[in-house]
């Protein structure tokens, strides 16, 4: 064959060939229909809520140091017991501050003793003086003898002061209305002033709790603060260990006044009330704080949700049982299931199982997701949940 005429030659035998492939995938009909499970989209009535982890904290807490030196030498409370500002709980003995106030009152008489005698001798040569009987040296110095008598009543006056008491801190009493913890020392132990820690007294009902918040949260919670009232469910609430829910709602009362440089945390305490006491200082817990996502809202299943680049889709379906992707705005997960907040309208129909199969486009056939479609005959899609 000529040279010319081989060009001419392939180029029909190309045209041929693909006129076969475009007959056999006419044959061969269009692609099966996919598998899937689908949902429709409805509102529910959602109790969302974020977590924080909880510490349980007193509002008022006193810890009991022994403000004197010496022997415990009574015990009038019991540990663990209820007590009422004012009432005694321990006394240390007093024997040496009773006889060191003692001596101090002795020591005050003794001035005011002195002070009558120099002041009747400053009067008397006060009258010699002005009868030019005495030196005016000596009425100067009988002043003076006057003042420095005066200066001592007010230092025994301060020292009686200083052992009387001294002699009250011997016994000590309860700075508040609280429950008291246990005793850090026993009967008879020595007690160091300023530095033995007796006990502790702290008040329970109300309680608190304390939380770190990021500095996103920071506007959300002020807002929370300054609103009025209490919900019927209640916007703070609390787990307890043992996963029980702490029937009593709460309240904030203190926004810390910075954010912990180290953490970039703020610290928020949310008081309950406690009249059970069972909520217990130090006690580990978590806050629940409902959220926007609270009240009727659009749901579907987790799973039907995509992930991509920070962004989420889901697949929507449409008119002749294909499916178009859609991008949404998700809120928080309740279970199994997540809040829609834009992107979806109730009533749509979405894919809930067998989305990894999908592009846009794709035509579904309602199903088991986990069987081939040639498994399922060829029925048509359906649109219903």
């Amino acid at each position: 064959m000529a040279p010319g005429r081989v060009a001419p030659a392939l180029l029909l035998a190309g045209l041929l060939a693909a006129c076969g492939k475009k007959e056999e995938a006419k044959q061969a009909g269009p692609p099966p229909a996919t598998p899937v499970a689908v949902y429709k989209v409805q509102a529910e009535d959602v109790v969302s809520a974020d977590t924080y982890p909880a510490t349980v904290v007193p509002l008022n807490e006193v810890q009991l140091l022994a403000e004197v030196t010496g022997y415990l030498t009574d015990i009038y409370v019991q540990d663990g017991q209820k007590v009422t500002k004012g009432q005694r709980l321990y006394a240390i003995d007093r024997t040496r501050y009773a006889a060191a106030a003692d001596q101090a009152r002795a020591q005050l008489q003794v001035a005011r003793t002195n002070y009558v005698r120099v002041a009747k001798d400053a009067e008397r040569y006060r009258r010699l003086a002005e009868q030019d009987a005495i030196a005016l040296q000596q009425v100067d110095i009988s002043k003076a003898d006057v003042a420095n008598a005066q200066s001592q009543i007010a230092a025994a006056q301060a020292a009686l002061r200083s052992v009387e008491l001294d002699v009250r801190h011997s016994v000590i009493t309860a700075p508040l209305t609280g429950t008291i913890g246990i005793a850090q020392v026993k009967l008879g132990g020595l007690v160091t002033q300023g530095q033995t820690l007796i006990n502790t007294v702290s008040a329970e009902d109300p309680i608190a709790v304390d939380v770190n918040i990021g500095e996103q949260d920071i506007a959300r919670f002020a807002k929370l603060q300054q609103a009025k009232g209490v919900r019927k469910d209640s916007i703070f609430t609390l787990q307890v260990p043992g996963g029980q829910t702490y029937k009593l709602p709460g309240k904030i009362v203190t926004i810390d006044r910075a954010v912990d440089p180290q953490t970039g945390t703020l610290k928020v305490r949310v008081q309950f009330p406690n009249p059970r006491r069972l909520l217990k200082a130090g006690m580990n817990t978590t806050l629940r704080v409902l959220n926007q996502d609270t009240g009727e809202q659009l749901v579907i299943p987790a799973r039907a949700v995509t992930e991509q680049m920070g962004e989420f889709y889901v697949y929507v379906v449409g008119d002749s049982s294909k499916v178009s992707q859609r991008k949404v705005l998700t809120g928080t997960k309740v279970k199994d299931k997540t809040v829609v907040r834009q992107g979806l309208k109730a009533g749509e129909t979405i894919v809930s199982d067998g989305i990894q199969n999908l592009h846009e486009g794709s035509k579904i056939q309602v199903g088991d997701p986990t069987k081939p479609a040639s498994a399922q005959g060829a029925a048509p899609a359906g649109t219903g949940k």
